[in-house]
């Protein structure tokens, strides 16, 4: 093996053997084909870093009602506790829920973002982090102090402890950090920064973090005893339930109630959108590395005829076929080595393309576990690219050292040449799928006009300066209209049910979009298909409005035949004590509701409030959205709000920013698309210009006997187009496949119409076809004698 190494290494720089030809193309797929295999392992391991992970579940509460099946992955804040205290098995339970997204300031002013939950004292204990300072279990037991993560700390600087975070704004709502734990790696399903006692949650005059009903805002997890099977604990998780929930008030509701387990490491990568996106990233991690190793391969047998009479030199001085297969090997390993070497250093090179890319950093990537799959997957790549040629190079008789041998291995290449197109034709009709979807995704229209819409969250001041800010921003000259409203409609949505006066039954759930101020409707450009906008400046209005979904959920319950308007109705949060029926004003037109890749289906609602204290975002429409416009705005509020870090947010943008990741895999796939066409191109120039130095003398003679340029390019175009052509409708059959898979998670998608495919596989063909012509122009252009003088 070291003999051949050297014979390699003086070897690289030989001419004919395209050495950087090969080793350039390795490099490049296998750069791009490992970051995605490196990516894939990411993706599966979630959450299997924390100690015991097998034996930690999520909590889902199951509801059954009007014979439809829903399922939930957060509960009421007293099932937990119940789970510990009552359920056999249960060695530990917690609950915990998001409370705070936002900055967090320092006593020296400076702004840090801040990812808070709110957690019990038992949090740690299923979730084990190494305590670096402090006593977690004591701040988590009662209010006064927050335990930050290492990572912010160490952006703080210093030593931490006693120091004090503002929370929304500068000297207000000041906590003291009371630890500091290890940071939560990337690869956890609930990333946070710091963690704050569940007790915040708990007012003077409502405790809902042990609810039994309703609230079921907490994210509950449980972690079994060794060798309890989440399935033996359904009978006393029923018994539970009888114990603290009252099942004749639910019956009566037509609710059918009750919880299951999902293995903490499944709640990640057993999602639809996963499993998806790591079987596309396989696929295309699978052809970028094939289609670099049969290039290679290629380029190898192409200098099968310039080097048959050095092997055969090698035979007559006693060497064998293993020894000119172990040669073969040896300078593969080598060309490897230098080709992992260049991969490792385009990936460091683009680190920040990267990054961005996989939504990830190269050290979370990089673990010791996915570099084991790593270097497995190079080895795969070494035995076929070492075994293959050398097999081939072994069987070169002697005599081809005395003789003109002319074994081309033609049928090898053509071969070669059909897998790299099929991965052409699949990875560019693909990409050209996946630029359509997010095209219509990035363009699409939600049910109202977001064009010139911006929008600021007043979190943390007061009804009057909430006041103030309105007022402000509404005279300046680039608004055309302000207002405020409660939730923005492309996030999540919490929900709340609905009932009708006198009757104990629960109708169905509704996306709540809660409270809106004035003109709301109008400056959103939602139009109101029923009735009328709400009455405003009215101190306690009881109207809502319902959207036309709303209504058509409503005809499989009651007789609204003579419509809606004026009907009442009871919805949860809102009622109080079931007590306070809404009066329906009108029906507006269905919008979206969160994003078309997570699309919220369930009927919508939204409530008028006068008081500001209950729409904490401003909504601003431009005559014309610009830069310098959003400026203005932000200036205006941060003189209203010296202690705070004024960010003004543009709608259209930030609608456009929940389809990164789809941005981001079409990315990948084009970059992976660019990578693939250039090596098959390469190899495709390689068997062209061999072709041509093996029948020069047949053009030659073609050509004194009247063959045209055309004629002499059919006679290359011919094969290449014979393999081309089934190789292209192979890839982009099977791109076909894959992107009907992958639209399936869209509730809108493009059409997969057969000409689309076609359309792709021509463009490619012509690009072949192009690339051949170009490199067979010359040779079909030389004077003939030139080619027959050594004759």
């Amino acid at each position: 093996m070291k003999q051949g190494i050297i014979i390699a290494l003086r070897s690289l720089t030989k001419r004919g053997r395209n050495n950087g030809i090969k080793i350039i193309s390795l490099a490049a797929g296998l750069a791009m084909g490992l970051v995605l295999i490196a990516k894939v392992y990411f993706e599966q391991s979630y959450d299997a870093f924390y100690p015991d992970s097998e034996r930690i579940y999520r909590l889902n509460q199951k509801i059954i009602q009007n014979n439809e099946l829903k399922e939930y992955p957060q509960v009421s804040g007293g099932v937990a506790v119940g789970m510990r205290e009552e359920v056999p098995g249960v060695e530990m339970a917690t609950r915990c829920t998001g409370i705070y997204d936002g900055e967090a300031y320092t006593d020296d002013g400076k702004a840090y973002t801040v990812s808070m939950i709110a957690a019990d004292e038992y949090f740690f204990d299923v979730f084990p982090r190494k305590i670096l300072q402090g006593d977690a279990k004591a701040v988590l037991s009662k209010k006064g102090a927050i335990l930050i993560s290492e990572e912010l700390a160490r952006k703080i600087g210093g030593d931490v402890m006693g120091k004090t975070l503002c929370l929304g704004s500068k000297n207000k709502n000041k906590i003291p950090v009371g630890g500091v734990f290890e940071t939560v790696p990337e690869n956890a399903h609930q990333r946070y920064d710091a963690v704050i006692t569940l007790q915040v949650m708990v007012a003077p005059d409502y405790d809902g973090t042990m609810n039994w009903l309703g609230n079921d805002r907490y994210r509950g997890y449980v972690k079994l005893y060794p060798g309890v099977e989440p399935d033996s604990l359904a009978e006393p998780m029923r018994a539970m339930q009888r114990k603290y929930q009252d099942f004749e008030a639910l019956k009566k509701a037509g609710v059918d109630l009750s919880y299951t387990l999902t293995r903490l490491t499944d709640l990640h990568r057993k999602t639809p959108e996963v499993k998806s996106m790591t079987s596309l990233l396989i696929m295309l991690a699978f052809v970028l590395i094939f289609a670099a190793v049969m290039n290679y391969v290629l380029v190898v047998i192409s200098s099968f005829v310039s080097r048959t009479k050095e092997v055969a030199v090698h035979k007559c001085y006693g060497a064998s076929g293993r020894n000119i297969g172990g040669m073969i090997v040896s300078e593969t390993f080598l060309h490897l080595l230098i080709s992992i070497a260049l991969a490792l250093l385009l990936i460091f090179a683009f680190r920040g393309t990267v990054e961005e890319l996989l939504a990830a950093s190269l050290q979370a990537l990089f673990s010791s576990q996915s570099i084991t799959i790593l270097v497995a997957v190079c080895m795969v790549v070494f035995l076929v690219t070492g075994l293959l040629p050398g097999h081939l190079f072994a069987r070169i008789p002697v005599g081809a050292a005395f003789r003109n041998y002319r074994e081309s291995r033609r049928y090898w290449k053509l071969a070669l040449l059909f897998v790299q197109f099929v991965g052409v034709g699949f990875l560019f009709s693909f990409l050209v799928i996946i630029t359509l979807q997010h095209r219509r995704m990035t363009n699409d229209n939600p049910g109202y006009n977001c064009e010139q819409l911006a929008y600021f969250n007043m979190g943390g001041t007061d009804s009057t300066l909430r006041s103030k800010i309105v007022d402000e921003v509404g005279r300046l000259p680039e608004v055309a209209a302000v207002t405020t409203f409660s939730e923005l409609p492309f996030e999540k949505q919490s929900g709340n049910n609905v009932y009708l006066p006198g009757n104990d039954r629960e109708l169905f759930n509704i996306a709540d979009l809660y409270w809106v101020g004035n003109r709301y409707l109008e400056t959103m450009e939602i139009p109101v298909v029923e009735g009328r906008s709400f009455t405003e400046n009215v101190p306690s209005s009881r109207e809502v409005m319902v959207s036309r979904r709303f209504v058509e959920k409503m005809k499989n319950f009651v007789d609204w035949s003579d419509g809606a308007i004026g009907k009442e109705i009871l919805i949860t949060e809102h009622s109080q004590g079931m007590k306070q029926p809404f009066t329906i004003c009108g029906v507006y037109e269905d919008i979206r509701i969160n994003s078309i890749e997570n699309e919220d289906t369930r009927p919508s609602v939204m409530f008028y409030a006068s008081n500001l204290q209950w729409t904490r975002k401003l909504l601003v429409k431009f005559h014309t959205l610009t830069p310098e416009g959003m400026t203005h705005v932000r200036e205006t509020i941060q003189a209203l709000l010296p202690d705070q870090n004024v960010a003004i947010n543009d709608w259209r943008a930030d609608m456009t920013n929940l389809y990164r990741s789809s941005r981001l895999f079409r990315d990948s796939v084009m970059i992976g698309c660019i990578i693939t066409l250039i090596i098959a191109l390469t190899g495709l120039i390689g068997y062209t210009r061999d072709e041509i130095n093996r029948r020069r003398k047949e053009i030659a003679i073609r050509k004194i006997n009247g063959a045209t340029f055309k004629e002499v390019l059919l006679l290359f175009e011919r094969d290449i187009i014979r393999i081309a052509v089934p190789a292209l409708i192979g890839g982009c059959a099977l791109a076909a496949y894959s992107a009907t898979g992958w639209l399936s998670g869209f509730s809108e998608k493009v059409s997969l119409a057969w000409y689309l495919f076609a359309m792709c596989g021509l463009m490619m063909l012509g690009v072949i076809i192009t690339v051949v012509a170009f490199n067979v122009r010359s040779a079909a252009n030389d004077n003939p004698v030139k080619s027959l003088r050594s004759e």
